[in-house]
C-alpha cells in the first residue's frame, strides 16, 4: 500500500496558546493516521487503534510541564517529523512495535523472573539504560 502523507509543518508559535492549539492538532492528525499505520505494519494482531491512541497520548502528556512557545514548537517538529516517516514506511515494523506498543519497560519487566540473582546496580543500569 502506498500512503504518502504529507505532514505541514506549522509555524513558529507566538504564544502558549497558540503552541498549545498547534499540539491538539497535531493529535488529531496522529490519531487520524492510525488507521492507515494500522494497515502499513499490519499491527492489527499485537495492538488496537484505542492503545496506539492511548500512547500518542501518554507521549504528549510526558511533556505537558513545559511552557516554552519554541521549546514546544520544536517537540512538535520532532513529533511530525515521527509521524511522517512512520506514514512514509520508513521505519521497519519491530520498530514501531518496539518504541509504541511495548514501551521502554515491557521487555525489561519480562525478564525480571529470570534475573533474580542480579544485584542492584544492574537492575538500575539495565532500567535506566534500555532502550
Amino acid at each position: 500500500m502506498a500512503f504518502a502523507m504529507r505532514v505541514k509543518v506549522p509555524p513558529n508559535s507566538a504564544t502558549l496558546q497558540e503552541a498549545r492549539h498547534q499540539t491538539f492538532d497535531f493529535f488529531r492528525t496522529a490519531c487520524r493516521s492510525i488507521p492507515s499505520i494500522m494497515d502499513i505494519y499490519n499491527l492489527y494482531d499485537v495492538v488496537t487503534p484505542a492503545q496506539l491512541r492511548s500512547t500518542i497520548a501518554a507521549e504528549i502528556r510526558k511533556n505537558a510541564h513545559i511552557t516554552n512557545p519554541k521549546v514546544i514548537d520544536m517537540l512538535l517538529f520532532k513529533g511530525m517529523e515521527e509521524l511522517s516517516n512512520i506514514t512514509e514506511h520508513a521505519k521497519q515494523r519491530h520498530h514501531i512495535i518496539g518504541q509504541y506498543v511495548v514501551g521502554n519497560h515491557g521487555l525489561v519487566q519480562d525478564v525480571a523472573t529470570k534475573d533474580e540473582n542480579i544485584s542492584n546496580f544492574l537492575k538500575n543500569f539495565y532500567k535506566t539504560n534500555y532502550f
